[in-house]
């Protein structure tokens, strides 16, 4: 995106000279994901030697970062330039399947 946009886990924004000026509602961004059967297999021995299992991770990071964009987009065609109060929930779905949301209260902030 060209132009500034704020996300913030908190329920205000402290940036100098920022301000929220207008509250646009509440947004979220959904994302459901299915896992590779190679891919659990292996992520499975890696987890049982004790290593890290970098393919759940980079799905995990995939999903999240999908979720957060469809919230900001979401938040942009109300009008807003920022969200706050961002939370984010993983939840599984069935056996293989992931769905990640993105949530948070739209805003309208001047001075950034």
């Amino acid at each position: 995106m060209n132009h500034k946009f704020i996300l913030s886990t908190t329920a205000t924004i402290s940036l100098k000279g920022a301000e929220i000026v207008e509250y646009c509602g509440i947004v979220s961004g959904e994302t459901v994901i299915g896992a590779n059967i190679v891919r659990d297999f292996f992520a499975g021995i890696r987890d049982i030697v004790g290593g890290r299992s970098a393919s759940y991770e980079e799905v995990l990071r995939e999903a999240k970062n999908t979720a957060i964009r469809e919230m900001q987009e979401y938040a942009l065609q109300l009008g807003a330039n920022g969200v706050i109060g961002v939370d984010l929930d993983y939840e599984t779905v069935g056996q293989s399947m992931l769905m990640v949301t993105a949530s948070g209260t739209a805003v309208k902030i001047e001075g950034i």
